[in-house]
């Protein structure tokens, strides 16, 4: 690389962890420019220049800007093959795809609306108890079906980790801190998925600093 790549988003963003863990399992050094999704930085015009639908994160790399976190993070794995996020086996491959589908579709709008009700409710329009409810079980049909699909593996798509956990984990990291965790984590196999995740290093060395 010419130069460095530049990565905006700030630390707090899910999406923003899930790039952060891919460029630590690849040693690829960045610069980062923070765009805080609470302070509504993605709206101002000089994000919104970047990314024209207010989102992080984007990132500027080898004279392109990519914007979303899948396409980023699979090109990262394209240009530093090592150590390898995506599985070799197709049917694994095809889990991992599934998985983040599922996720994006899904899970985040659930987990985060779960999370947002107790520790950032300004930012999911209020503490709506209904609508806590409706995150709660559409959080519990999500991850009862990456579980299941799961099977006895270690992770969702494997024995190793995959771009799909890397997803999953920095989401499920604000529910583990709410009073609703102990429910989220009770879907059979998530609790043993998710200490599996936390003593993964790469998702240690990016956790946020919430101070």
């Amino acid at each position: 690389m010419a130069q460095k790549p530049i990565l905006y988003g700030f630390d707090g963003s899910t999406y923003v962890r899930t790039v952060r863990m891919v460029l630590a399992d690849k040693g690829i050094d960045y610069d980062q420019v923070p765009v805080n999704v609470l302070a509504g930085e993605p709206r101002q015009p000089e994000h919104l220049a970047r990314h024209p639908f207010g989102k992080v994160p984007v990132m500027d790399i080898d004279g392109l800007r990519i914007r979303e976190t899948d396409a980023i993070c699979r090109y990262l794995e394209d240009i530093a093959p090592e150590p390898s996020l995506i599985p070799s086996d197709a049917k694994a491959r095809a889990r991992m795809n599934e998985a983040i589908g599922l996720i994006d579709s899904y899970g985040y709008g659930a987990l985060v609306g779960v999370a947002g009700y107790h520790l950032f409710p300004d930012l999911i329009g209020g503490q709506n108890e209904e609508a806590r409810k409706t995150a709660l079980e559409a959080s519990d049909k999500l991850l009862k079906l990456l579980m299941e699909t799961k099977g006895s593996a270690k992770w969702l798509a494997g024995d190793s980790p995959t771009l799909a956990d890397y997803f999953l984990g920095p989401i499920l990291f604000y529910v583990s801190l709410t009073p609703d965790a102990d429910k989220v984590l009770s879907v059979p196999g998530v609790s043993e998925w998710w200490e599996a995740m936390k003593a993964h290093s790469t998702f240690a060395k990016t956790e946020p600093d919430l101070g």
